[in-house]
């Protein structure tokens, strides 16, 4: 399978996803996307097709001892990061756009991540 091809599939399973799931401005959407290096996290509000909040593996919150221990850790406190902000917002229900990748690693910490700062989802 090529690249381009993996791509494609991801693409074609988050599409189906997006078709049954859409975010509010009372439980937005976490979408989640995932690249070689880092982790992006975004509320949506689909009705106005606005972001929310953000949060990414990018930011300099995240210290050195952070950065160091791996990918899954990081992106574990980048859960952390989103569920902040969307506590300072008045968020606490969420829907999880898993962004057609598989519920396991990284996409998993986040999930657990923001729950832990207390989304509900």
């Amino acid at each position: 399978m090529s690249t381009s091809n993996g791509k494609m599939r991801r693409v074609v399973r988050h599409k189906r996803l997006r078709s049954k799931i859409s975010g509010t401005a009372e439980r937005p959407r976490l979408a989640v996307y995932r690249s070689i290096s880092h982790i992006y996290a975004q509320l949506i509000d689909d009705v106005k097709g606005s972001t929310i909040a953000a949060a990414s593996s990018l930011e300099n919150g995240l210290n050195d001892k952070e950065k160091d221990a791996g990918k899954i850790s990081i992106s574990k406190v980048v859960g952390e990061f989103i569920g902040k902000r969307a506590a300072e917002k008045g968020i606490s229900e969420i829907v999880f756009d898993r962004g057609g990748y598989k519920y396991h690693g990284r996409i998993k910490a986040v999930a657990e991540g923001a729950r832990e700062a207390g989304l509900k989802f």
